[in-house]
């Protein structure tokens, strides 16, 4: 399989930082518009600290870049890192669908069907012996 993304670890840090909720709501508020550091801390039950670290994670992946303007670290989206990641789940997307697509193939040369749905669980097996006739009836 052959995928467009640089390598193995760009896509490692790409899907490692999309792994975190709340790394995702961060990406996803950048993406309507930058936001301080300070400012997407307000937002989650956690320091500003650890939003930092959120951040750098999304930074490393090149999901988001920071720009100090004066006191303060501004967070924007890299759109352009949303569409690698896009473009990488398309060639996923295409391989599987080929595979699919290849064991339908496989199945319909063979002859082979789905098979039958179970009958249901209260259901006698077909192959009973029948039922005893009742007495003085004449088979």
């Amino acid at each position: 399989m052959v995928v467009s993304v640089r390598d193995d670890a760009t896509a490692d840090k790409l899907f490692h930082a999309l792994a975190d909720a709340t790394r995702r709501d961060i990406l996803r508020c950048t993406m309507h518009g930058e936001h301080s550091v300070s400012a997407l801390a307000r937002r989650y039950p956690m320091s500003v600290t650890a939003v930092q670290k959120h951040v750098g994670v999304l930074e490393q992946a090149a999901l988001v870049t920071k720009e100090r303007r004066g006191r303060e670290q501004l967070v924007r989206c890299n759109i352009d890192t949303i569409r690698t990641a896009q473009r990488l789940l398309d060639e996923y997307e295409q391989v599987w669908r080929g595979r699919i697509d290849r064991m339908g193939d496989v199945l319909a040369a063979s002859g082979d069907s789905p098979p039958a749905a179970a009958p249901p669980a209260d259901t006698p097996p077909a192959d009973t012996a029948p039922a005893e006739p009742p007495e003085g009836a004449t088979p």
